[in-house]
């Protein structure tokens, strides 16, 4: 059963509205209100996940979408922690590993090495990398493969307690791996994922994500379904294509990128720049938001509207709700134009690391991080 969309709430949202019931029901004493309001005193407050350490699992180095949403989180969440790489390359397209030395060369340049980065999952040989020769031969090798997943992850829950966010922006290998082996790391992790939709626009086969590991997409939502693996947020396909978030030649992220690149060259507005132009001239005129989108939605930022159903995925991936599936919450809309505010004002070399966003973009319980 799917109910009607709403705004993601974050925990400021929940005690708000907590506050409010309880002093109804102190107000009328011997209603149900009144009952309610003793039971809602005696409730656990949900985990506070807004300044909890950030796993971002990323295809980086194919569609640019996922080198902007990671450049956007490492410039102004100081709480990411760990990128870990999936869909990663072979040793038939360009070596092993590429992704991930990608990832480490961006985080460098935009003053992140203390964000570990992980060569994880591959789906096989990937057709999706078109960022051969941007990454100097300087780079080091990654640590790689399912172990060093586990290791970094485990090593990212002994040194915090409390939930863990993960935002998918891949095939969900890295995911289903942990959920696996290391159930007792997946119970920690509060999932946001990019994949799947209910009205794919290819109606012969399962959207991108699920489609290149369909086996893995179904662990996951089996771990959901028997309480492994908490009630995560997809961001589905059915939100997030459209052209209102598509950045092409002429949009005012990429002018503003390959503006600051021409007076820095070496720097990570350029390595967007020329991510962005070998995008164009060999696959598409213009990259889809997608996974920047899918973090804001991870960030509790309210451009996403989401509700509550159960799903299932069919013989070759592709999703349906249905009774008794696992329980998700789903994308039902956007606010595009805000979010877009969002993630040009993210990406503008000019707006400091580390800034507060313009009123305009975000709530004002949205806040920064307690000095």
């Amino acid at each position: 059963m799917t109910t009607g969309p709403e705004r993601d709430l974050s925990v400021s949202d929940v005690r708000e509205h907590w506050q409010t019931m309880v002093e109804l029901g102190e107000a009328l004493p011997g209603t149900d209100l009144a009952t309610a309001a003793d039971g809602l005193r005696a409730a656990t407050w949900p985990a506070d996940t807004r300044f909890a350490p950030i796993v971002i699992d990323t295809d980086i180095g194919g569609d640019p979408d996922d080198a902007l949403a990671l450049v956007a989180a490492a410039r102004h969440q100081p709480d990411l922690t760990l990128v870990l790489t999936a869909d990663e390359t072979g040793g038939t397209r360009s070596g092993a590993g590429q992704r991930a030395r990608f990832a480490r060369w961006l985080l460098d340049n935009v003053g992140r090495a203390d964000v570990a980065t992980v060569a994880g999952a591959s789906a096989g040989g990937t057709d999706y990398f078109c960022v051969e020769g941007l990454t100097p031969a300087g780079v080091a090798g990654q640590p790689s493969g399912p172990a060093a997943v586990l290791d970094s992850v485990r090593e990212l829950c002994r040194n915090t307690d409390g939930p863990i966010r993960w935002v998918g922006m891949a095939p969900m290998g890295n995911l289903a791996h942990i959920v696996e082996h290391a159930p007792e790391l997946a119970a920690r992790l509060q999932v946001t994922q990019m994949g799947g939709a209910l009205n794919y626009r290819h109606p012969d086969r399962a959207e991108h994500n699920i489609r290149l590991d369909v086996d893995a997409a179904r662990q996951v939502l089996a771990a959901v379904a028997d309480g492994r693996l908490a009630r995560p947020r997809l961001v589905t396909s059915d939100v997030t294509f459209t052209p209102q978030i598509g950045v092409d030649a002429d949009h005012p992220i990429h002018r503003t990128l390959a503006a600051a690149a021409e007076e820095d060259s070496g720097g990570w507005a350029s390595i967007l720049a020329a991510h962005l132009d070998h995008w164009y001239a060999s696959n598409y005129p213009s990259t889809l938001q997608h996974d920047a989108l899918t973090l804001s939605a991870a960030l509790g930022l309210p451009f996403v509207r989401s509700a509550a159903t159960t799903v299932v995925l069919d013989e070759i991936g592709r999703m349906s709700t249905a009774p008794a599936g696992a329980p998700v919450r789903l994308s039902a809309s956007a606010d595009y134009p805000a979010f877009m505010t969002w993630l040009g004002t993210a990406l503008d070399p000019a707006t400091p690391a580390g800034a507060a966003l313009p009123a305009h973009v975000l709530p004002a319980h949205v806040a920064r991080r307690p000095a």
